[in-house]
């Protein structure tokens, strides 16, 4: 049995909400003492966005249907979004300086995706296909070492 899509949302959301403090050594924010990261980078991409990326990514041939599956697509977008914002929280960011402005590609174009999801507007899904790809690539790019060799 599959669970409501409200309840998903909730459930992803409250999994990505979680992060752990900066090591030691960096002093770290009175607001996020109560943060603790629970997933690895890897389990971020390959958990989260990446599922979620194909949401946008495939938009053209999984179109959905009915307003269960637009709430499905409008979560994964959010996720997008959000993961964004979770690779600028302290203890995952890992320089202020270029991986901040990497990260706000990929959130630009999760906020996009959002707004377009919620008003099922495909051929404007279709049009950030590029741009979410151009934020994925341009970190791997940074930070990846040997990626696209």
């Amino acid at each position: 049995m599959r669970a409501p899509a409200s309840l998903l949302v909730a459930g992803v959301l409250l999994a990505a909400c979680a992060t752990q403090p900066a090591p030691e050594s960096a002093p770290e924010p009175a607001s996020s003492s109560l943060a603790r990261r629970v997933g690895t980078m890897s389990e971020l991409m390959v958990d989260i966005l990446y599922p979620a990326g194909d949401a946008v990514f495939y938009i053209e041939t999984r179109t959905p249907t009915n307003s269960e599956e637009w709430a499905l697509v409008q979560m994964q977008t959010l996720m997008i979004a959000e993961v964004a914002n979770l690779l600028m929280m302290p203890g995952r960011a890992r320089d202020q300086d270029q991986w901040m402005r990497d990260a706000e590609l990929m959130l630009d174009a999760g906020e996009a995706a959002y707004r377009a999801a919620k008003d099922r507007d495909v051929a404007a899904m279709v049009a950030l296909n590029d741009q979410l790809y151009v934020s994925c690539l341009t970190c791997h790019e940074h930070y990846r070492p040997g990626y696209g060799r």
